[in-house]
Formats: C-alpha cells, structure tokens, sequence
C-alpha cells in the first residue's frame, strides 16, 4: 500500500502527459487544426519531401515555370471560352468581338497567346537542362518520355488554338494537317471529312483544345511529378552523387518540396507579370476571314522549320519531319546509356544535341528568308 500511494503522490506519475512527445492540442488556434485535419485526410504534409539545394535555381525550376504557365492558359482559356462561337461562320468574328466588345478582353486573349509562347519556350528549355544535365539517365527515362509527350501535346496545343481563330493563317494550318492527314490514309482518319460530317471540323478542333488536350497534359503533368517525387529531383553533375549515381548527395543541403514550391511562385508572379506586359504592349492580331484556294501567310514560328522542308519536299516532309524530331527525342534514354551526366564527358551526345539545334535554327532561318512555295 505504501508503494502504492508513494506512485499515485509522485510527481512524475501525476503530471505526465499521455503523449509526451505531441504537444496539447488545445495551443493550436483554429486555423491549425484546420490545417490538420485537410492533412490527414489528403496527406498534404507528403509534398515535403526533401529537395536538394541545386534544384532551387532558375534552370532546374523550368518545369514548375512550364506548370504556371499551363495554370494561366487553362484560367484564360475558359474566360475566352465564354464568348468563342466554334462555327466557321461566326469563329472569326467571335474572335473579334472577344477584342472590342468584351471587358478586357483583349488582355485575356494576349494572356492566352503569350502564355502559350512562355509554355512552348520553358518546355524546350526544360528538355534542353534535363539533357545537359543527364537526369534523363537511369532511373529516370519514364519520366523523360512523359516529358517528349507532353511537349508534343504543347505543340499540338498551339496548332490548334491557330486554327481556332478561323483567320487566314488559322485556315492555312488546318489544310496543311488535312493534307497530313490524308498522307496517314486511315491512320489520318481524324482529319476526313467523313469522320463525323454532321458536325464542322473545326467543332472537333475546338473540342481537343479545350478538352483533349488540356485534359491529357494534366494527367502527365500529374504523373510527372509524382514520378518527380518517387526518383527524387536528379543529382547535379557537378556535384557529388551517392555510391550509385542516382542521387544527391546526402550531406547535400535540402528543403521541403513545399519550400521549392515558394520560389516556384515566385518566378510564376515575375512570368504572369512580363506576360500582362506583352499582352497589353503586344496584343496578338486577328486576321480577316480566310479564302480558299490560296497559300499567303507564315506559321508559328515554332512550326518554321518543318515548313523549310515542305518547300523542298512538299507536305509530306511536315509529317516526316516531325516524326523523325520527336523520335530522336524518345530515344534519348536508350542512345546515351552511360552513367556519366557531365556534359563535357558525353561529347558524342552533346554534339549530335549541338547539330540537331543549329538544323532548327537554320531551317526557320531559309523558312523566312527564301520564297514560300504553294503546297496545297
């Protein structure tokens, strides 16, 4: 009995806590277990996972800068999408009146345009560092592959939003894919006039820019960075590596993810920012209603390059071309199988990357500098 009551009167016994290790629930203000109990239900908290301090730069940030300009595209997008008329005989002057009678809506549609550009511009450079700095390279290829798709949906995002203007150049780029199209034979079923003759193509256009598309690009764009997460953000190839290469090293500084996410924003607000800026300083143009049988205007710029092959092959080349790029592209993991990431010890890689480029460069260059043939 003694012992018994010297238990119950020892301090210890009397003032423990039942869980010594969390703190009472009660300190946590309203907002904070607000915070607790969406974490526990979405598990939130699993973004914080480590990121090591050479990710934190502009280069290696160049996907997350993708993502913000994806986010301003879909919330324009559906701004836009109120006041568009997907038929070919009030496409055009839906656009129009999108730009003079819709309260700004000539800043959403410069919005639309140039986040467009930004996405297509990050994109490649993302591509660009994820090759330079090998973290395309085991066990990473998956996520590589996913990315060549999703720049594949980028560009095709940008065609058909061409078309949707329903403008001359718009008219040009959607005769150009149905001649693609019928290259393909049933492969280019899509593209027939018989696919669906009760309803326009331009209809179907519509409906994989706003829907297909985007919704494709969302779904890669989550399983990209889940695959992120479970690989770990790739070592730098200047900086040590662990024993097997695969990962930084651990006596590496790091942040939570959720910290990465911060300087993400960040370069988003300065993005959104030098976008409202070209929107309003640049407004994109709409051009008159199109005319058949004629080949006058330019495309994209992003397209330039596949169309300096059309002038000298015919429209084919356009197919063929892009197959050859986007192919060359997914075999990257599968070529360059070496461990090495620096780029100055993989010079065969970086000087086929090099020639690749200057190609590019030099076939948009001719694509406007030399005579425009008629294909169509």
């Amino acid at each position: 009995m003694k012992i018994a009551d010297q238990q119950l009167s020892s301090p210890s016994a009397s003032t423990a806590p039942p869980h010594a290790g969390t703190p009472p629930v009660g300190k946590k203000g309203r907002w904070g277990r607000t915070l607790d109990a969406v974490d526990e239900r979405l598990g939130i908290s699993a973004l914080a996972y480590p990121v090591p301090a050479h990710a934190n730069g502009l280069a290696w940030s160049l996907g997350g800068i993708t993502a913000v300009a994806f986010a301003i595209l879909v919330v324009t997008g559906v701004v836009l999408a109120q006041f568009y008329s997907p038929t070919p005989e009030t496409a055009n002057q839906s656009v129009r009146g999108i730009v003079t009678d819709v309260w700004a809506g000539n800043v959403f549609r410069g919005l639309h345009f140039w986040a467009a550009q930004a996405m297509y511009v990050t994109a490649a450079l993302h591509l660009v560092r994820v090759f330079v700095t090998g973290s395309f390279k085991k066990p990473r290829e998956g996520n590589w592959l996913i990315g060549v798709v999703m720049f594949g949906l980028v560009t095709l995002a940008i065609f058909t939003g061409t078309v949707l203007k329903w403008d001359q150049e718009g008219y040009e780029a959607l005769m150009h894919n149905l001649d693609v199209g019928n290259i393909l034979g049933g492969a280019g079923f899509w593209f027939s006039a018989g696919f669906a003759s009760q309803v326009s193509i331009l209809v179907r256009i519509y409906g994989a820019h706003v829907v297909i598309v985007p919704g494709l690009i969302l779904a890669l764009v989550v399983l990209h960075f889940l695959l992120v997460k479970r690989h770990r953000i790739s070592p730098h190839p200047s900086l040590r590596a662990d024993a097997r290469g695969e990962q930084a090293d651990q006596d590496e500084p790091t942040e939570p993810f959720t910290h990465h996410l911060r300087r993400i924003a960040a370069f988003g607000l300065v993005l959104f920012g030098v976008l409202g800026v070209l929107a309003v300083v640049f407004p994109p143009p709409v051009g008159s209603t199109p005319v058949q049988g004629i080949e006058v205007t330019a495309p994209p710029w992003m397209f330039w390059w596949p169309f300096a092959l059309e002038n000298w092959f015919g429209v084919s080349a356009i197919l063929w071309g892009e197959v050859a790029f986007f192919a060359l592209l997914a075999a990257v993991p599968f070529l360059d199988r070496s461990k090495e990431r620096a780029w100055r010890r993989r010079p065969v890689s970086m000087t086929i990357a090099a020639a690749l480029v200057l190609l590019l460069v030099v076939l948009s260059v001719l694509m406007v500098v030399l005579p425009r043939g008629e294909h169509l």
